[in-house]
């Protein structure tokens, strides 16, 4: 990493530490979703035959619920350097426009990859106190396979932070956080759902996400190359856009 990307990043992690309720929030809020869940999991009466509240299969959806989260913060933190014009001024200095966006991303991903470790690790504990086994391998193999969720929200979180104005960014991104959520079957069973709903979203980024890191922490193994080549390929496409606009409104005066 070079000395510009490494200084303005340090930059950006000193402006989310400013903002206390940010990285709260953002490290906090799943881990009490979690909590939360699992005890109305334990309410949820065995014959029901729902699942998709037990520890396995709950805490890869909360990581990914957290990740929009990050994806709002991105978008605060980006949508706030323009409208104090920030960015703009910054174009005095011997910086490339790639350097900037690493120095939003970087720090940005490092708060997610945060996020995850405490979620799982807190799952692990929840899991222990419920009586309920939970794979050690697994986790750490579906934390390597959210990478990729975790970057295209980050990249989702420049894009809007670059073409919604500081009071409608966080709007904006609250609708897609409400999105991503139903559509990523975090808090219910889309396959039982299925129909229309379910086809959807098995060719939008969100079910694949929450998917693929359930099938590394339970084992199961139906469809995961597939949900891994549509995270990717999100993941790549959002990257690519993100540093289209970004490049553009770095232009913009």
């Amino acid at each position: 990493m070079s000395s510009k990307i490494r200084a303005f990043a340090l930059r950006n992690v000193k402006e989310i530490i400013r903002e206390p309720l940010s990285y709260i929030f953002a490290l906090g809020f799943p881990v009490v979703m979690l909590i939360i869940m699992t005890i109305v999991n334990e309410s949820i009466p065995a014959e029901a035959g729902i699942d998709i509240f037990r520890i396995q299969k709950l805490a890869p959806g909360v990581v990914v619920f957290g990740f929009t989260f990050v994806m709002l913060f991105t978008t605060i933190l980006v949508s706030k350097d323009r409208g104090s014009a920030f960015i703009y001024r910054m174009q005095a200095a011997p910086v490339t426009g790639g350097q900037y966006l690493a120095g939003y991303v970087l720090p940005i991903v490092a708060l997610g990859i945060l996020q995850c470790f405490i979620t799982y690790a807190a799952a692990v504990v929840t899991a222990a106190a419920a009586g309920e086994e939970i794979s050690l391998a697994g986790l750490v193999f579906s934390m390597i396979l959210l990478i990729p969720s975790l970057v295209m929200f980050t990249a989702l979180g420049v894009i809007f932070g670059c073409i919604c104005g500081e009071k409608a960014a966080p709007g904006v991104s609250s609708v897609l956080i409400t999105v991503a959520t139903i559509l990523g079957g975090v808090w219910m069973d889309i396959k039982a759902v299925g129909g229309v709903l379910y086809d959807i979203a098995g060719w939008l980024p969100f079910m694949p996400a929450v998917e693929l890191a359930r099938g590394a922490v339970t084992g199961a193994g139906d469809s995961q190359l597939q949900y891994l080549a549509i995270t990717v390929v999100y993941a790549a496409a959002a990257v690519v856009l993100a540093a289209v606009v970004f490049g553009k409104r770095m232009r913009k005066k």
